[in-house]
């Protein structure tokens, strides 16, 4: 079942058109196969003639998400949106690492879209709710391959128990794993670039293509 998406009012002022394509699944996460890496490194080589590095900030799903993180207090040169920090990668000619179907299935449609998304595994996730505010001081998040991050003026998902992702990074508690069996994909839109029905049924269609994913729900909020 889809959560309950409840979002704070600071962040709604800020990005008043922002919208959350919601997906959950059940699917068979596996290695990625050489079919869904041939279409990520065709979509790195179109976001690598696309753009010049120093012009990926202005892309307008990254943009917004930066104004954001401005208002809230937070630098986004040193906490960068996760779809930033792809493109930069990307750009820079590092490349992307091949980390499993899902995580590549999200990266893949984060690159396109341009939005930041966060990939959870739904049956780590406490509770029917997630909550959309902001982070406080001291707030305890261990960001996947980060460590501890310091989440005071990011906005930040939580669940139950607590922090569960932001748009710089997911936390550890319910990061995705070859055992994840339900995936909660949420896909931040908080400014207006790819149509997000679009980027949702892409996203679909993936996850059926190379996790065969089953029982799939979608919302927007």
């Amino acid at each position: 079942m889809l959560p309950k998406i409840i979002i704070d009012d600071r962040i709604r002022t800020v990005c008043p058109e922002m919208r959350i394509g919601l997906i959950r699944a059940k699917v068979q996460n596996c290695a990625t196969g050489d079919g869904l890496w041939a279409e990520i490194e065709a979509e790195c080589a179109a976001i690598a003639a696309q753009y010049e590095l120093l012009e990926v900030n202005k892309r307008p799903a990254v943009a917004q998400t930066r104004a954001l993180y401005k208002a809230l207090g937070k630098d986004p040169n040193r906490y960068r949106v996760a779809s930033e920090a792809l493109c930069r990668r990307v750009i820079r000619g590092l490349g992307l690492y091949r980390i499993n179907a899902l995580v590549d299935i999200i990266n893949l449609v984060s690159l396109k879209s341009g939005y930041a998304i966060s990939g959870l595994d739904a049956d780590r996730i406490v509770g029917d709710t997630m909550a959309m505010g902001v982070g406080v001081a001291c707030e305890h998040y261990e960001g996947i391959g980060r460590g501890v991050l310091n989440i005071e003026g990011l906005p930040v998902y939580r669940d139950a128990v607590g922090g569960i992702a932001t748009p710089t990074s997911d936390e550890e508690r319910t990061k995705i794993t070859l055992d994840t069996t339900t995936l909660q994909m949420n896909i931040n839109a908080f400014g207006p670039e790819m149509p997000l029905e679009e980027a949702m049924e892409w996203s679909v269609s993936l996850l059926r293509r190379y996790t065969a994913a089953t029982e799939v729900e979608t919302d927007i909020v």
